[in-house]
């Protein structure tokens, strides 16, 4: 490579680095105003002068101290219990699901997953009146099982679609192999297959956890005021009627709200890579 050219691939190099930059810095930016809001007095959010950061006279943990009361617990441990069942029962069942579609030959097979498409296009707000009878008939309105039961629903769908591509990419006739050395075609499975689908379980977990956790709509239907689940109860932060919106508490709030979701991606960013660029290449 000539001295000319290699000075034009240093520079190419060096723009694409600053873009990269000034995108990551726009991107963050809103993460960052979110905690540096949640540290400000309320006053000092509310003057016209912003506050660039989160240290100073006045700035502290106070906006924490509001927002962390037996609401903000109550509403968190539902949450939690909501989503980790739906992710579970819902990966169960796609699971399933996937397998059958891939392993045997099924009649219908075409027109089953031609209908996961289909109910992925139904707009939730259309089913909102059928979903608040049912579970009233059946008893299990404003409780976990019932809003368990609609997430791991409207999970489903795109959670078989995406382990489809998972297990269709894993050749068949590495389980055929191992039943020729004598395994069973449950133990060849779980023994040969079933590990190099954990990172597209991991993957597809996480896409029902974040539409779980952050699902406001549904929850709005069918739960109560005083048995609401994250979202809801962070949206009430802003609907105060007798006082003026607390921002930093608001902000506060929305951080509370976020920790669950990094820890999350924190333990399971490895396997959740491999298994994004594996869906993308498989199926």
């Amino acid at each position: 490579m000539s001295t000319t050219a290699l000075r034009r691939h240093h520079a190419g190099r060096t723009l694409a680095n600053i873009v990269a930059l000034v995108v990551a810095v726009v991107w963050i930016f809103p993460v960052y105003w979110i905690l540096n809001s949640s540290f400000q007095p309320v006053t000092r959010l509310r003057g016209k002068d912003p506050a660039w950061l989160p240290f100073g006279a006045g700035r502290g943990f106070a906006a924490y101290g509001r927002v962390l009361d037996a609401d903000f617990w109550h509403s968190m441990r539902l949450s939690l219990i909501v989503t980790l069942l739906a992710v579970a029962v819902g990966l169960v069942f796609a699971f399933l699901a996937a397998l059958a579609i891939t392993r045997f030959r099924l009649r219908g097979k075409t027109a089953f997953v031609i209908v996961i498409l289909v109910v992925q296009m139904i707009p939730a707000e259309a089913l909102f009146i059928s979903q608040y009878k049912m579970l009233t008939a059946w008893s299990l309105s404003n409780t976990i099982i019932g809003l368990t039961l609609l997430y791991v629903a409207m999970i489903l769908p795109f959670t078989v679609w995406m382990l489809r591509g998972f297990v269709a990419g894993i050749p068949a006739e590495l389980e055929e192999a191992a039943m020729v050395d004598g395994c069973s075609r449950f133990r060849a499975f779980f023994s040969i297959t079933f590990p190099l689908l954990a990172p597209g379980l991991v993957a597809s977990g996480v896409y029902g956890f974040l539409q779980c956790w952050n699902e406001i709509t549904i929850a709005t239907v069918v739960m109560s005021p005083d048995n609401s689940t994250v979202p809801l109860w962070l949206q009430g932060l802003t609907t105060v009627s007798d006082k003026a919106v607390d921002w930093p508490a608001v902000m506060a709030g929305a951080t509370l709200v976020a920790v669950p979701v990094i820890a999350l991606f924190l333990v399971v960013q490895n396997k959740m890579t491999s298994g994004l660029v594996g869906g993308a290449v498989k199926g």
